[in-house]
């Protein structure tokens, strides 16, 4: 079987568009399509042809290229059962336990709701690779506009569980800012000092700082660590409920300027 091609690419002023590819059959997808034109400039550098688009979520910085490229080339359109009402085009609905064949390979669905109440995770074991839309940033996480902060918690250990080789694909370049507040709350790891100059250069080049990975998250991203004894100490929350301390950071990060 060939290996799975992943090409991230900028859309809009901070989103990313990522396509996979299969050689051997021709098939691609597009994780949402947050704008056609991009998706356009890319496949036509490729000479790939779309056949599918993966969404994640319902918000229209994730599906405002849909209709177009639906109506461009007749594709297969899968996303969130629960918020089927709201995205354009929408063939197969899905949610958690489903799992999708695409060129001969295995599409795992996973609820991750929080952001929107039906956030979902698109995960393709053959590839090592996850798509997490804004669910899970690079060293953050989404806002919680729909869901629970218990519920946002609960999403986000599920991700953690995946295998910590796992690459991450996220909706946003917002990883800076997201350092930033990181080392604010967490300021004696070592590993995030680190990471967080390797970001600045990054960044000053204008170069992305993702795919990330589990493993880097488990050890540097706050978000995913509301349940450290450490961490909650650090806040002055020694003890408390991993979801107090989650709602902490998190409320902490929506009033950070950094």
């Amino acid at each position: 079987m060939a290996r799975l091609q992943i090409y991230q690419f900028a859309c809009l002023s901070d989103n990313y568009g990522v396509l996979v590819h299969d050689p051997a059959s021709g098939a691609t997808a597009s994780i949402d399509a947050p704008d056609e034109g991009p998706i356009l400039r890319v496949l036509e550098e490729t000479g790939w042809r779309l056949t599918d688009i993966w969404v994640t979520h319902k918000h229209h910085d994730h599906i405002g290229g849909v209709a177009g490229l639906k109506a461009r080339y007749g594709l297969r359109v899968i996303g969130p059962r629960s918020e089927a009402d709201q995205i354009p085009g929408l063939d197969v609905p899905v949610q958690e336990g489903d799992r999708l064949a695409f060129a001969g390979h295995e599409v795992l669905v996973l609820d991750t709701p929080g952001h929107t109440a039906g956030h979902i995770a698109y995960v393709l074991p053959d590839a090592n690779a996850a798509f997490v839309g804004d669910t899970l940033f690079a060293l953050g996480c989404g806002r919680v506009f729909e869901g629970t902060m218990a519920d946002m918690w609960a999403s986000l250990q599920k991700l953690r569980a995946l295998p910590v080789s796992t690459e991450i694909y996220c909706g946003h370049e917002y990883t800076l800012s997201n350092a930033r507040f990181a080392v604010s709350v967490d300021p004696d790891n070592a590993a995030l000092r680190t990471r967080l100059a390797e970001i600045e250069k990054l960044r000053a080049e204008g170069l992305p700082t993702l795919p990330t990975s589990i493993a880097r998250e488990i050890e540097t991203n706050p978000f995913l660590r509301a349940d450290d004894p450490d961490l909650a100490a650090a806040l002055g929350m020694a003890g408390a409920d991993p979801v107090a301390v989650f709602t902490r950071l998190r409320e902490g990060k929506n009033q950070f300027r950094g």
